[in-house]
């Protein structure tokens, strides 16, 4: 097993590689309030325990309006690139990024979804399924960001029964807005993340800002969760094997001290 964790160096880009525990982007509008993974996580894969158990793939489902930077926001992570030159995306497009992290790898799938109206019955198929749904809208652009809860809506339409999805709001073109036009719309956009269940951040597909960070912290959460569920599914699998001993023990003292009643009544 131990080699097979060695082996994933040389498949995982460094940037790819997460030891510690990413930082959130505000505090205020977080997902997860920890600052450390949790000591479980550490110790199943120390053990390489969760090298070969939990979920190894993780499905994130990239939402939001037409033109508001979801394929950017992809590409700038996946490929280093930004295209100046917009072009729609036509129902959903695919990309696949494989991190290391604490050691285990795990794979991040980004299926980034078309924001126009007509391919949406194309779109929420996909949905469905998410471990991870990220809403994305332009900070130069309010009404995106108003329409936030109407794309989480859909989302959570198509993952009815679904626990544990983490939920992201990403502002995106950072660097077309003044400083002081973004503290007025992050104070908005941190309440609505707060509303959501969102953690929230902002980020620019042009100059690269916070988009590692934020795909980071994304891999590492739904990460985490995935192990975490594990080690209560074993935890709840050996206390049912506990507890079915036990009854089991507990009927046999039963039954012969019932037989032993009996022998009595005989005797007698």
């Amino acid at each position: 097993m131990a080699s097979d964790v060695g082996r994933i160096h040389h498949k995982v880009h460094k940037d790819r590689v997460i030891s510690t525990f990413p930082k959130c982007f505000h505090e205020q509008a977080v997902v997860d309030k920890n600052h450390d993974f949790d000591p479980r996580t550490r110790e199943m894969c120390r053990s390489h325990q969760a090298v070969s158990v939990g979920l190894k793939i993780c499905k994130m489902i990239i939402i939001g309006d037409v033109g508001v930077g979801k394929t950017s926001l992809v590409s700038r992570f996946c490929k280093e690139s930004f295209d100046k030159d917009y072009k729609a995306t036509i129902g959903v497009d695919f990309e696949v990024e494989r991190f290391e992290i604490l050691g285990c790898p795990f794979t991040l799938q980004m299926w980034d979804t078309a924001g126009q109206e007509r391919f949406q019955c194309i779109a929420a198929a996909y949905y469905r399924g998410a471990h991870v749904v990220t809403i994305v809208f332009d900070l130069s652009d309010i009404q995106s960001l108003k329409n936030a809860r109407i794309w989480l809506q859909s989302a959570m339409k198509e993952n009815q029964g679904q626990t544990n999805i983490k939920v992201f709001l990403v502002g995106t073109k950072r660097d077309l807005v003044t400083d002081a036009a973004y503290r007025d719309i992050e104070r908005e956009a941190v309440e609505i993340a707060k509303n959501l269940g969102a953690e929230y951040w902002a980020a620019s597909a042009s100059t690269g800002e916070n988009v590692k960070k934020f795909f980071s912290r994304v891999a590492a959460l739904a990460f985490e969760t995935s192990i975490l569920k594990e080690s209560e599914k074993r935890a709840n699998s050996s206390n049912r094997i506990g507890d079915g001993g036990l009854v089991r023990v507990t009927d046999n003292s039963e039954s012969k001290s019932s037989d032993k009643g009996s022998q009595c009544c005989k005797s007698g």
